[in-house]
């Protein structure tokens, strides 16, 4: 990074009453599930829900970006010129009020599933095959076996550009397929599903039978992000790339998976740019195929 860029991190985040902590230069390869990309220009792991008020309501002009569980995204080789916020476990606490779940935005979606279980509430089974974290989910209205995040939701609570704090409500987001519409630069900390009281034991065998079905069907043991390419309206994302003949297909060492073609692999050694042409490349292909439009599931951020 420019020394120019670092002194504009370096002066940007000396703020006053800051509790957090920052590091530089951080190579987010190790933050990711995919294992590649460069550095960002700050990481800050906010103390708590007041401390990224304080950040978020002093961010002037510096780019910033919520780095979940790192399952879904792909930081490109050039690194992120901006401040990634890394919610730590003051952001991970999981409650049960009456029929409610209520969640930190930093909780992994897997974590959510079995303490609602160990309760003996019902309702986020799905949730035990989800990479990522809260945050995300509810950001992606992420879903599987027929279930999204808006069926669930009761709310969620957000930070605003002006450190405000909001709640709203699950019409407000406008959710749709793998999308919601949070305000611009707005940051997740707390969410609230719907759970209903069950039996563990059945609970735990439901999500055993969304765990197998996972194994079964996805690579789940490689260096991958999930699903690459959103559906398609009336199509399968992985039955288009089988039928342009892209399963295993490879750039340097980035392959679509032989065992879920909708999934991209980092089989050792690939670069970010790699594995984002070989996207590009399925999605040409695809067109030319079928003509149907691959929108990318993934989200890419940072400089090539």
């Amino acid at each position: 990074m420019e020394a120019a860029s670092l002194k504009k991190f370096t002066d940007y985040v000396n703020l006053p009453n800051i509790r957090g902590r920052y590091s530089y230069s951080v190579p987010l390869s190790g933050l990711t599930w995919f294992q590649v990309g460069g550095p960002a220009g700050v990481v800050y792991k906010p103390e708590d829900v007041s401390d990224l008020q304080h950040f978020i309501s002093n961010c002037q002009n510096v780019p910033y970006f919520v780095l979940g569980a790192g399952s879904n995204i792909l930081v490109r080789d050039g690194g992120y010129d901006g401040v990634v916020v890394k919610l730590g476990r003051n952001f991970s606490e999981i409650v049960i009020q009456n029929d409610e779940l209520i969640v930190g935005a930093a909780s992994l979606d897997r974590t959510v599933a079995m303490f609602a279980m160990q309760h003996g509430f019902s309702g986020v089974e799905f949730l035990v095959t989800i990479p990522g974290s809260i945050g995300g989910a509810v950001a992606m209205n992420a879903g599987c076996y027929d279930y999204e995040i808006k069926d669930i939701l009761n709310w969620v609570e957000i930070i605003n550009t002006d450190g405000s704090m909001q709640r709203l409500q699950p019409d407000e987001l406008c959710f749709s397929y793998r999308k919601s519409k949070l305000p611009e630069g707005s940051i997740i900390v707390r969410a609230s599903f719907k759970v209903n009281p069950g039996d563990s034991v059945e609970i735990q065998q439901k999500m055993q039978n969304y765990l197998q079905l996972r194994e079964e069907s996805q690579p789940t043991k490689g260096r991958t992000g999930g699903s690459t390419f959103k559906n398609p309206n009336g199509h399968r994302a992985w039955e288009l790339i089988d039928l342009a003949q892209c399963r295993g297909l490879t750039i340097g060492s980035a392959q679509m998976s032989e065992k879920h073609c909708n999934f991209m692999l980092n089989v050792g050694g690939a670069t970010a740019a790699d594995l984002e042409n070989l996207g590009e490349l399925v999605r040409k292909k695809v067109q030319i195929s079928s003509g149907c439009h691959l929108e990318w599931e993934i989200i890419r951020v940072g400089r090539v």
